[in-house]
């Protein structure tokens, strides 16, 4: 815990830095400067530890889970894949285009198809914190999935990434009891990053989902499935963010399971990730609360909150089984 400690007060506090262009319906930059090396080294994605022949990450799996080792998980390949991408569009090389288009051949191969459900990418891992032994589905991973296949459908023509994109929509319009990615609160949707059989409602990863499925409504603005996904679930944000608020850090998420710790809090990572995300969200949608609560939640990164989280995180950690 206290190398994790150090870790962490290392961090910068602009957990990334934002694209310029949040608008054009050519899909460019990622919303978060991704950068390939960096990631590569695991220092946002910790528990990516090997490639495969093709440069795809496969994830370490977490110290709770017992029968696996190394795992393919879509959200990390999504990120690895756009941070590929910016590696191409600043060198302009082919061989860095061909490198990109592997990860989007990864997510046409991987594809789960259903006609009720439509495109799903599943990582058959178990998340024991939450109860589900997967393999599971996750609305995280269906927006890396789009974000990926419509740069690569832009950049080649090829129609079946842009087909596998719309499909992968579907999901964000069921509940995870019928397989969704949605669940379906007195707020609004809200799009899980784990599924399970009650409410999990990570902040983050409802963030990250939502921008996936910005990238289709700015390259098909006429497509007006897509438009009331991202529309619905800023609403249903915007209702909950208070929620997330502990008066001196935020909450990772709102789990309801029984057994789960009353209060996770966001590390300090997260706390400044989440801060960044509502900056962009800010400055996407020009809704003032996601200003107010990126302020808020950088107000609240100074030493004496830090020191308060980490008691309670300490608990939590140790409650499901983490330490």
């Amino acid at each position: 815990m206290a190398g994790k400690f150090l870790e962490d007060m290392r961090r910068p506090r602009q957990a990334y830095r934002i694209a310029a262009d949040l608008q054009s319906r050519e899909l460019k930059h990622y919303y978060f400067l991704f950068e390939e090396k960096r990631i590569a080294r695991g220092k946002d994605q910790r528990l990516i530890g090997r490639f495969d022949e093709n440069g795809i990450p496969l994830n370490k799996t977490y110290i709770d889970v017992h029968d696996k080792d190394y795992v393919y998980f879509p959200i990390s390949i999504g990120q690895m894949g756009l941070a590929v991408w910016h590696s191409w569009l600043e060198s302009g090389r082919n061989e860095d285009l061909q490198r990109f288009i592997k990860f989007a051949d990864w997510f046409l191969a991987n594809a789960e198809e259903s006609p009720e459900l439509g495109v799903r990418w599943l990582s058959d891992v178990p998340l024991p914190a939450y109860g589900n032994p997967g393999p599971w589905q996750s609305a995280f991973a269906q927006a890396r999935g789009i974000s990926i296949l419509l740069r690569a459908y832009q950049q080649s023509g090829n129609k079946a990434y842009l087909t596998t994109a719309e499909k992968a929509l579907i999901p964000f319009t069921l509940p995870v009891s019928k397989g969704g990615v949605t669940r379906f609160t007195s707020s609004g949707p809200f799009y899980e990053e784990y599924p399970a059989d009650v409410p999990v409602l990570v902040l983050n990863g409802m963030i990250f989902s939502l921008l996936g499925v910005y990238d289709f409504v700015r390259v098909f603005p006429e497509k007006e499935a897509a438009r009331t996904i991202f529309d619905s679930g800023l609403s249903t944000l915007e209702a909950m963010l208070p929620e997330f608020d502990l008066g001196y850090w935020s909450r990772y998420n709102l789990c309801r399971r029984e057994g789960y710790p009353e209060i996770d809090p966001a590390t300090i990572g997260y706390q400044r990730l989440h801060a960044t995300q509502l900056e962009l969200l800010y400055r996407m949608s020009g809704r003032p609360l996601f200003k107010h609560y990126a302020e808020r939640f950088r107000e609240q990164d100074k030493m004496i909150n830090i020191l308060q989280m980490y008691r309670v995180k300490f608990r939590a950690l140790k409650q499901i089984g983490r330490l």
